[in-house]
């Protein structure tokens, strides 16, 4: 009987070690996953303030322009 019980113990220290290392992998994964997500949303976020700024200037050249042909028209320039 004391061998079957080693046996059993035997067969839970490997499925213990094998766990650990699969613990170890995916930990090793998820920060791999972090790292990239952060490098994905840092360039998200670049472009999207190149894009603001792109139609923050296509705004204000409308503006300026809209304003500039109603001076014109209500003879103020």
């Amino acid at each position: 009987m004391s061998e079957a019980i080693e046996a059993r113990v035997a067969v839970l220290e490997q499925i213990a070690l094998s766990t650990e290392q699969a613990l170890k992998e995916l930990r090793a994964d998820i920060r791999q996953l972090g790292d990239r997500q952060d490098r994905y949303f840092q360039a998200l976020l670049t472009r999207q303030d190149r894009q603001f700024l792109w139609l923050l200037s296509i705004m204000l050249g409308s503006w300026a322009t809209l304003l500039g042909v109603m001076a014109h028209g209500f003879h103020w320039i």
